[in-house]
């Protein structure tokens, strides 16, 4: 857990929040903070209707804790991925012994995505600890029960789940193999009698954790009953939730698309997981469900989020424990062939030679690839240190190789993971931060427009409300760009001396003069632009000049 925890937490307070999601939901938990609504989120001045507020809670209460969002934003992340480890260390101590309960933890850490995930404060990593909660309660009731508690907890978990990101409910599917098991008389399967009102408590539970924010929330927006709450419960309860996953409408992938995710980012788990194939073939012939159960959930996990036609990597992550949970059992045993540890040391001289050689090559030669990084990064010398950083990821692999030798070449490999996921925050997050937060960009606006000057944003984006430096003025998130440009021109024109209107560059229209709007820079492949009060053509409205030439003054 030490390990973990250096791991996880390298980083935190070196960066503010990158997009596309961390803006916005620290956003959100500033702007609960300011106004004391808990209920409905807000984005700006628009009801935030994505995501139920679970997420957003913790962070405003992080941030509330510590006076400020820098590093705040990500403790909700960093103590989710920790409490998975420890749920899944448990898990696999009580189905099976401590040792095999560390191995468990180890794989799940040891895993690119996992790590990735549990780096950046989305809703990913507190959903992942809910339904690993979850599926605990099920196992340990159904296989070392009945344990009607650890039930209902799992239940009350996957409740959880649920307002956290909508998908807490695929705990549940737990219950289907274990039905088969049950009535095929698998041994270790609990075989209850009488107890139908305890399984029932098990739905109270569910429903008890979604009504939690569900109740008062229906009973406050129905109660004020105006078009916007009205339109945020249906888009939140249905458009968002049933909607999506019936008729996705972003996100479109094959349907094997998770199957090409587990080989790219399940690494290394499943090129361990490969050698455990025959050990779970044997698992089947003995009927052993402590191993079969995790199994079949996570293909049924699989198939679930395969169905609909929207899909994302991290989509997959909450069955990442379940399959290390149905390894660990046997890589004790594994672990003691000397090809295995061979074939770990080759892997970690092989990362750092990838990344060391392909560092050393970008900072030596600054190939096209690298000049347009580093502009797209705002980065100087087309971006050397950050290629610097590269290659010094690539020796921490060698000098973990070299500590561990091929003896203990799988301890290499996991202690040059371990030293790459804590040299690349710790260097990389300082150059790149300006750029990814938008703070470089804000700062040149607030510069620009004076210590009297008043911003109006147009196509903004949440880092931009969130880096501001002074209170703005703002027309409207999902809002038609047009419309927002429309209304800001209004309000600039009330004060026109003060008042400065900062435009994502593809919102800019024909009204504006030629030479006119101020470049700011660039924030995650967006232009910024500065409008003074005399960008506009005398008589243009809404983009069309009234029969004035293009270029009319």
């Amino acid at each position: 857990m030490l390990i973990a925890l250096v791991v996880l937490a390298a980083g935190i307070g070196l960066r503010g929040p990158w997009p596309p999601d961390e803006p916005r939901f620290a956003l959100v938990a500033r702007q609960m903070l300011d106004s004391g609504q808990w209920l409905f989120p807000h984005r700006g001045s628009e009801l935030y209707a994505d995501k139920p507020p679970m997420l957003m809670w913790t962070e405003a209460f992080w941030m509330w804790l510590t006076g400020g969002w820098q590093g705040a934003f990500l403790m909700t992340s960093l103590l989710s991925g920790l409490g998975t480890l420890a749920v899944v260390w448990h898990l696999g101590r009580r189905l099976w012994d401590a040792r095999t309960g560390l191995y468990a933890a180890a794989i799940v850490l040891s895993s690119m995505q996992f790590v990735e995930v549990v780096k950046h404060a989305q809703i990913d990593p507190l959903n992942l600890f809910w339904i690993t909660l979850g599926n605990a309660g099920l196992l340990l009731h159904c296989l070392r029960g009945p344990n009607w508690r650890m039930y209902w907890l799992g239940c009350f978990a996957a409740g959880l789940g649920v307002i956290t990101k909508g998908v807490g409910v695929i705990v549940l599917l737990m219950l289907l193999p274990y039905a088969v098991m049950r009535v095929r008389r698998w041994p270790g399967v609990i075989l209850t009698r009488g107890d139908g009102w305890r399984w029932a408590g098990g739905a109270l539970a569910f429903l008890l954790a979604i009504a939690l924010w569900l109740v008062p929330m229906l009973a406050t927006a129905y109660g004020k009953a105006t078009p916007a709450y009205l339109a945020y419960v249906r888009d939140i309860l249905f458009h968002q939730t049933a909607d999506r996953y019936a008729n996705s409408w972003m996100h479109e992938e094959k349907p094997w698309f998770f199957l090409l995710v587990i080989l790219r980012t399940w690494i290394p788990t499943w090129l361990l997981a490969v050698f455990v194939v025959p050990r779970w073939r044997e698992a089947w012939r003995l009927r052993e469900p402590r191993v079969w159960m995790p199994l079949l959930w996570f293909v049924l996990v699989l198939v679930f989020f395969s169905i609909p036609r929207g899909k994302r990597e991290i989509y997959i992550v909450p069955a990442l424990p379940m399959i290390a949970l149905a390894m660990a059992p046997y890589v004790g045993e594994l672990l003691k062939a000397r090809w295995l540890q061979r074939l770990g040391f080759a892997l970690a001289i092989a990362c750092a030679a990838v990344f060391g050689g392909a560092g050393l090559w970008a900072w030596k030669t600054s190939p096209a690839v690298a000049r347009r990084l580093a502009a797209g990064y705002e980065l100087p010398d087309n971006g050397a240190a950050l290629w610097l950083c590269v290659a010094l990821v690539g020796a921490g692999f060698l000098l973990s190789a070299l500590i561990f030798r091929p003896r203990r070449g799988v301890v290499a490999l996991l202690g040059g993971i371990a030293l790459g996921w804590i040299l690349w925050p710790v260097t990389t997050y300082p150059l790149l931060d300006g750029n990814q937060s938008a703070r470089q960009l804000m700062t040149r606006a607030d510069e620009a427009i004076g210590p009297d000057g008043q911003l109006g944003l147009v196509s903004w984006r949440e880092e931009i409300l969130l880096q501001a430096r002074r209170p703005v003025a703002e027309f409207g998130f999902a809002r038609d760009a047009a419309l927002q440009l429309r209304d800001a021109r209004a309000w600039q024109a009330a004060d026109p001396a003060h008042r400065w209107i900062l435009i994502n560059d593809e919102a800019i229209d024909a009204c504006v003069v030629d030479g006119k709007a101020r470049p700011m820079g660039h924030a995650n492949r967006m232009s910024l632009s500065l409008l003074p009060a005399d960008a506009w053509r005398t008589g243009c409205v809404d983009g069309a000049s009234k029969g004035l030439p293009p270029d009319a003054p």
